[in-house]
């Protein structure tokens, strides 16, 4: 009974903190960053089959900077991540834009419903109001001084050397996607069916139109979204949903190798979840272990833990970090 209660425990923490995790100008406008840097593989097999480890940047980087802007991913590629991640959602007007919450409150001045904005609407918004230099990702509270990029996507404040007000806007998906070709894109779809449906039918049209079936990595929390996009789209790798994901951590069994790519967080409230057990089953099993961190140990220290605990991946919201955690791994395997 103690045991039976220990797992089922387990799942009922795995369940709730996967469902914590989906609460972190014009239309030819487009970014003029630094320089594109080059990935280490431009294919989702070609970083499975890199023989280490490898680095996602959640969400632009988001604690340290803004969540979601062509900024904050121009720089998680700058510090060396592998893979880029993001989640999307769609506007007023059908087009993708990438955005985690179902609101704009979080990250830009204005409280408003993403899917009743034109994309003109929301990628007119100051993607970087709420970031503040005292604490990761977005708050409130903090002296006007602490909001360093408040006001850049306005004109108000001058960008850093490179960037300009676009790059701290809501951006498209596409232009994620456009901006930065050779890396494989680690793409949430939001919201619930039957929604998020639509979202994933036109997620799959702008794949399918941009040719990048083989460099993306597609995955939502509602299992019944992924089961509707493996049929749009059945040579994509996934990642599976939280059903999915809490059968096999109570009961085992197979997951199909198209969702090889499991995505769970460490541990939720002192239970651990990514546990010496599960480690070596998903590894016996063929599955390839990217771990998000939850807002919990996002430093170098946490990052190489993980790594040391047996991650193939981390998406890291420090991604400088988690590739200098990454750097120190591999000189600890050579030593």
């Amino acid at each position: 009974m103690k045991r039976a209660a220990i797992v089922l425990s387990t799942a009922l923490l795995l369940t709730s903190v996967l469902a914590a995790c989906g609460s972190s100008s014009s239309e030819s406008s487009t970014s003029t960053t630094k320089a594109v840097k080059t990935s280490s593989a431009s294919t989702v097999e070609g970083v499975l089959a890199l023989g280490r480890p490898v680095v996602l940047g959640h969400a632009a980087g988001e604690n340290t900077a803004p969540h979601s802007t062509m900024f904050g991913f121009s720089e998680s590629v700058n510090a060396g991540v592998d893979v880029i991640d993001l989640d999307i959602q769609r506007t007023a007007d059908d087009v993708l834009v990438v955005q985690h919450d179902d609101n704009t409150k979080r990250t830009t001045e204005s409280d408003l419903k993403v899917h009743d904005l034109t994309y003109e609407q929301i990628h007119a918004l100051d993607n970087g109001y709420w970031f503040a230099s005292s604490c990761a990702n977005t708050c409130t509270g903090k002296p006007e001084t602490e909001y360093i990029y408040r006001g850049m996507r306005t004109g108000k404040v001058t960008p850093p050397t490179g960037y300009t007000a676009d790059d701290f806007a809501v951006p498209r998906f596409s232009d994620v996607a456009e901006r930065w070709p050779d890396y494989v894109l680690n793409i949430e779809i939001k919201g619930d069916a039957p929604d998020a449906f639509h979202t994933a039918d036109l997620l799959a049209a702008e794949i399918t139109r941009l040719g990048r079936t083989d460099s993306v990595v597609v995955t939502s929390f509602k299992d019944d979204v992924i089961a509707h996009f493996h049929e749009l789209l059945p040579e994509v790798m996934m990642s599976p949903g939280l059903d999915t994901l809490t059968a096999y951590v109570l009961a085992g069994g197979s997951i199909p190798m198209w969702e090889k790519i499991l995505q769970v967080p460490p541990d939720y409230q002192g239970v651990e979840v990514f546990t010496p057990s599960y480690v070596e089953k998903t590894k016996a099993g063929g599955y390839v272990n990217w771990v998000w961190p939850n807002g919990a140990g996002e430093d170098e220290a946490g990052y190489l833990d993980l790594f040391e605990r047996g991650a193939n991946g981390i998406n890291a919201s420090a991604p400088a970090a988690g590739v200098a955690a990454l750097n120190t791994y591999l000189e600890q395997l050579e030593e």
